[in-house]
Order: structure tokens, then sequence, then C-alpha cells
């Protein structure tokens, strides 16, 4: 108990007076909460400049661009009298999609045939292009509706509309690109800061002492004090972040508190495992940013696991968030019960005790190195 206690307070001790190592650990996790999620703010792309080429000019194609005023992803800009025109506005930045109303759209519709509209979208850039194309054939799918009781009215028909769709979003209630990106990747930050600030610690120790042993018992209570710092950084994500930003949460509040404490249990022996393996604490700092976002698409969330090569998965399987980031996603955001949510704590729990036998064989007394930088030379472990 004396060498769990010791190497707890000298964690802590440690931390406290490494500036870069506060800075990765407290400071940069209080300032990416706000500065992260300001990004996506607006959650949607709404208001998207869009110009309109009228070539039926009827009072069917008016009332369809009406419509489209009403879309929230839309906003009509000044028409133009022919694609061309309107191709140019696009080029030069000032519009985002074109629809074109096909002359003749009127005739055709009431004729019981089918009228003629073109979406086109800028390439450029791809998130903009996909919301004004939706948005476009929503209008376009309403106005249909109104389009085919005009025509049955005008053949003789029944007037009454068959189906009638209703979406309604579960979990995401806003549809917003903030709430399913920024919830994921907060999973994500706490891992990366807590892993950054432990290896700067472990890098610091091997230039300034190089290879020291290290006690079970110290071993874990410096391991004990680091997982307390990165469950309260969770914490604090998944509470006052997610309340702040009106994110979805709170769905179940025992299971993210199981969720969280078994991945930050497995985070920091993967931290201290990789940090053995780093004599120079810039050469740390490299290698983790650059890995940050591979880590994240290998979670599966923007690109999906079935679109990845077995062998990738099973390496994806190794990282602590890829099981953690689902597991956070689906008990917080989507209130799964802890058996829902079974595999990922299953997985985290494997690898918490398997980094766990690394760390000790790494830290063994024999060839270990001792991730507490001390700056005096006379007290050694």
């Amino acid at each position: 108990m004396s060498g769990f206690l010791r190497g707890f307070r000298g964690a802590l001790r440690a931390l406290f007076a490494d500036r870069a190592a506060v800075m990765s650990i407290i400071v940069a996790t209080l300032i990416y909460s706000f500065y992260y999620p300001a990004a996506y703010s607006h959650q949607i792309a709404s208001r998207l400049p869009t110009v309109v080429v009228d070539l039926d000019r009827s009072p069917m194609s008016r009332d369809l661009v009406r419509k489209l005023g009403a879309v929230r992803a839309v906003e009509l800009i000044r028409p133009e009298p022919s694609l061309a025109a309107a191709r140019e506005r696009v080029s030069e930045g000032k519009a985002d999609g074109i629809l074109i109303v096909d002359a003749g759209f009127e005739r055709d519709i009431l004729r019981g045939e089918q009228g003629r509209v073109t979406f086109l979208a800028g390439g450029a850039l791809l998130s903009r292009a996909n919301t004004v194309l939706q948005g476009l054939g929503d209008a376009v799918a309403g106005f249909s509706q109104d389009a085919e009781l005009a025509q049955a009215r005008f053949e003789g028909f029944p007037n009454a509309a068959p189906v009638r769709l209703t979406q309604r979003p579960l979990f995401n209630t806003r549809e917003g690109y903030a709430s399913a990106v920024v919830t994921a990747v907060s999973v994500l930050i706490v891992q990366q800061t807590l892993l950054l600030g432990m290896v700067l610690l472990i890098g610091t120790h091997q230039e300034l002492r190089g290879r020291l042993a290290l006690r079970v018992g110290t071993l874990c209570g410096a391991l004990s004090a680091f997982w307390l710092i990165g469950f309260a950084n969770l914490l604090y994500y998944s509470g006052f972040v997610y309340w702040y930003q009106d994110f979805p949460r709170g769905g179940n509040l025992p299971g993210l508190l199981l969720c969280a404490a078994l991945y930050i249990a497995a985070v920091v022996p993967f931290a201290a495992f990789v940090g053995s393996f780093f004599r120079v604490r810039e050469r740390a700092m490299q290698v983790i940013l650059l890995l940050s976002m591979p880590l994240y698409f290998l979670a599966g969330l923007s690109w999906p696991a079935t679109s990845m090569p077995a062998w990738l998965l099973w390496i994806a399987k190794l990282v602590p968030t890829t099981a953690g980031i689902n597991a956070m996603i689906k008990v917080n955001a989507m209130g799964a019960g802890a058996n829902e949510a079974a595999p990922e704590l299953a997985t985290l729990a494997l690898l918490a005790a398997g980094y766990g036998a690394l760390t000790i064989w790494r830290y063994r007394p024999s060839s270990a190195s001792i991730p507490l930088p001390r700056h005096d030379a006379t007290t050694r472990t």
C-alpha cells in the first residue's frame, strides 16, 4: 500500500511539475471542449444559395419555385435565363446548386406524363452539394404530391393522396453533424490528450534518467492517478460539454459510468506501454498527433467497418478508442443498456488486462523505465 500511495503521489507531482504535460492532459481537454464543437455549431448546412433556371415559366413551375423558398437547406438567389449563366454563378462561388425546370413542365404533367426537372450541384464541397441536392429533392417530392392531385382533378380521377411519408429521427433528433461527430471525437480527444501527456512524462524521464525499475505497487499507483484524471475528463465531456452544446446525452447513467471506467482503464496502460518505446518526447508528439485521424476512422463511424479489410479490423480492435467510442455512443447518446454494449465492454476489459500485463512487463525491475520524472539525482525508486 505504501508503494501504491508513493506512486500515486509521485505521478501527480510529476504531472504538475511538467508544463507541457499539464497543457496536454488538462488544459487541452478544456480548450478542445469549446474549440472543436465551434466549427459545427450550426449542426447542419442551411440556406445555401441556389439558382433557378425556369424554362417553362408556367403557373405550375412558379409554384414549384415558391415551395423551394420554404426549404431550409436552400436560399433562392436571382434566377438565370439559361444553364450557361447559372453554371457561371456556381463557378464563381456565388451559388452551390442549380434547379432547371424544363420547357413543357406543366403541359406534360396535365397530360398525365412526367414533368422534368434537373438538379445540379458543385462538387468542390461535397457536404454542401449533398445538402443542396437533398433539399431540392425534398421540395420536388412535396410538389409532386400536389401535382398528382392537380393531374387527377384534370383527368377526373379521385383526388386523395394514397401515401404520405413522415420521417422521425430516433436519437440525433436535430439531424446535426455536430451531434453525430463531436460526440464520437470527444472520446478520441480524451484518449489522445491523456496519451500525449503520459508519453511526454515518460519521454522526459527516459531522457533524464534512462532505464529504471518500477515495482508493481508503485506502477499501479501511478497508473491509478492518470486513470482518475482521464475518468474526470471523460465525464466532463459526457456531462457538461454535451449539456452545454445540447448534444444527445444522458440515456443510461450507470452504463455511462461503467463504460467510462473500463475505457480509461484500457487507455492508461495502453499509453504507458506505448510510451515505454519513446526516449525522446518530441518524437512521441509527432507520432501521436499524426495517428489521431486514422484512429477515428478505424472506429467505424465515419467509415463503416463492413467496408474495411478483415486484417485492418483486427488492428483497430487493439486500440481502445475503437470499442470505447462505440460503447460511449450506445449508452450515452442512444440509451442502450450494458447488455447491448457487452461486446465493446468485453473488448475494453480484455485490452485493460492485456495492456496492463504488457506494462508490468515493460516496467519490470530488470529492464523497465519509470514514467515519473524526478529532477533530483538522489531519489530513485
